[in-house]
């Protein structure tokens, strides 16, 4: 699934070249090019599977953005614990500017981590945090991994899962949310991406055999925001429309589950 991962460094590199950027991530394009997919392969001749494509990359730009804003307000309320979850290519430790003393933790199994760090020392990239890399699967003792590597669960933590829950079947998905609650102090921040009700209807059904669509197995649940006060959170649910005409850049076609509860959370651990 790691593979996902680069195709998300593509979607990055790409957003990165545009005048109004709404991020830009310098190293992502070395991920893409590494990984076989830059440059991108052109478009699909069938129309539909085309507006997919363009719909999936729309959303990872969207999600990098409200991501991005929730670790930097975490960082601004004082945490200097940020733990990626399914880290694949995500070069956060890189591009953004984080406090002194601020450690950020990646969590991914081993193939990705080491092809990112052939790539890392291609580029001479250097960290802007102290950054830790743990090689442990998520079905795993990964808090145990997490711990060993030097996570404090006393101190709050700012914790991203972005782009992993759609792929893990809802008994994972539980079973991840209490993980990161018992390994959370009062004042965590965290942020998830879930998938839409009725995406995989949508995309994951007609899928390419081996993509990413392919591979969706969960949606959120009818009511996110309650879900996560039952894990301990105070939780914030945000459409896709709704952050991107907030970020200057509004879908022209009239959503189509307008009254659904949305896939971007902020979260803080109460």
């Amino acid at each position: 699934m790691w593979a996902t991962a680069v195709g998300v460094a593509r979607v990055r590199a790409r957003e990165s070249e545009r005048e109004d950027a709404l991020f830009r991530d310098p190293l992502a394009r070395a991920f893409a090019a590494a990984g076989g997919l830059w440059p991108s392969s052109p478009p699909p001749d069938d129309e539909a599977a085309r507006r997919r494509r363009l719909a999936v990359s729309f959303s990872v730009v969207i999600r990098t953005k409200f991501l991005d804003d929730l670790l930097r307000e975490a960082s601004a309320s004082g945490i200097r614990q940020v733990v990626l979850l399914g880290a694949g290519m995500d070069s956060r430790a890189f591009r953004m500017a984080w406090p002194h003393a601020t450690r950020l933790f990646e969590v991914d199994t081993p193939a990705p981590l080491e092809f990112k760090e052939s790539v890392l020392r291609q580029e001479q990239a250097v960290a802007r945090c102290e950054r830790i890399t743990v090689a442990v699967d998520l079905r795993g003792d990964w808090p145990g991994a997490l711990a060993a590597a030097g996570h404090d669960p006393t101190i709050p933590t700012a914790w991203i899962a972005e782009g992993l829950l759609i792929y893990l079947p809802e008994e994972a998905v539980e079973l991840l949310l209490a993980r990161i609650g018992e390994q959370s102090a009062p004042g965590s921040r965290m942020g998830l991406t879930l998938g839409s009700r009725g995406v995989i209807a949508r995309y994951a059904a007609g899928a390419v055999p081996g993509s990413a669509a392919s591979m969706w197995v969960s949606e959120m649940p009818d009511d996110p925001v309650g879900w996560l006060a039952g894990h301990g959170w105070q939780a914030d649910s945000h459409t896709l429309h709704e952050r991107a005409a907030a970020y200057g850049r509004p879908i022209s076609t009239p959503p189509q589950y307008e009254d659904e509860p949305g896939g971007l959370i902020s979260a803080v651990r109460r």
